[in-house]
């Protein structure tokens, strides 16, 4: 899929970290488009961002589940951007803490009006937890597209990995939608270029209708 701005494919590899925010209200301008990336505190998140821009530094990474504690903006390209919200579930801060979280996480999926879609990271081992039905749910109700990352799709082979994929699709039927799910690895990199092309889909798209309402 190609960028209609340039013609050419986006290059998540020219990705770069813009700046932290711990509320909307910090955020730079609502302007273009971003792509959210949502899950538990454990579902490999930040990595998965990593693996996706073919960069182990740009979002940071723990052993500790938790520790994504701002709203963190990336670049892809002018006015396209990835955000890394916090992660929710699993984390061992106080009960305030994780309020705070789930405040600013809240107030951005129903307020920001440059989110275009959501990236849902799910541990391969243990997919569709309470929040992640949440989110989907939430998803629908908004018209916003849902790429499912199962992540750490390493821990099990490729037929395994495609028997998960089709126990989700089934569990997901009951939503009356269809749902992009892939199976992802930030270790063997197993997943990056089909997220890429959806991704760049989702982009370009946005970016065409932005247009067309210009001209209007």
């Amino acid at each position: 899929m190609t960028d209609k701005t340039t013609g050419n494919s986006l290059d998540f590899r020219k990705t770069k970290f813009i700046t932290s925010a711990p509320d909307i209200s910090k955020l730079p301008q609502d302007l273009g488009a971003e792509i959210a990336i949502v899950g538990r505190s454990n579902s490999g998140k930040s990595s998965a961002i990593n693996a996706i821009c073919d960069n182990k530094n740009l979002a940071k990474t723990s052993q500790t589940p938790g520790r994504t504690r701002l709203i963190n903006i990336f670049e892809i390209s002018k006015e396209r951007y990835l955000v890394d919200l916090p992660g929710y579930g699993y984390a061992k801060v106080s009960e305030s803490i994780k309020r705070q979280w789930q405040n600013a996480m809240t107030e951005y999926l129903q307020q920001r009006k440059s989110l275009i879609g959501l990236v849902l990271t799910m541990d391969i081992r243990n997919p569709l937890k309470d929040h992640d039905r949440i989110l989907i749910n939430w998803s629908l109700a908004s018209n916003l597209p849902v790429l499912i990352l199962l992540t750490k799709a390493d821990k099990f082979g490729v037929n395994k990995s495609r028997e998960i994929i089709g126990e989700v699709r089934t569990m997901l039927s009951e939503y009356g939608s269809n749902f992009n799910i892939v199976a992802f690895s930030a270790v063997k990199k197993t997943g990056v270029n089909e997220v890429r092309v959806i991704l760049n889909e989702w982009l370009s798209l946005a970016h065409t209708t932005s247009e067309d309402n210009l001209k209007k």
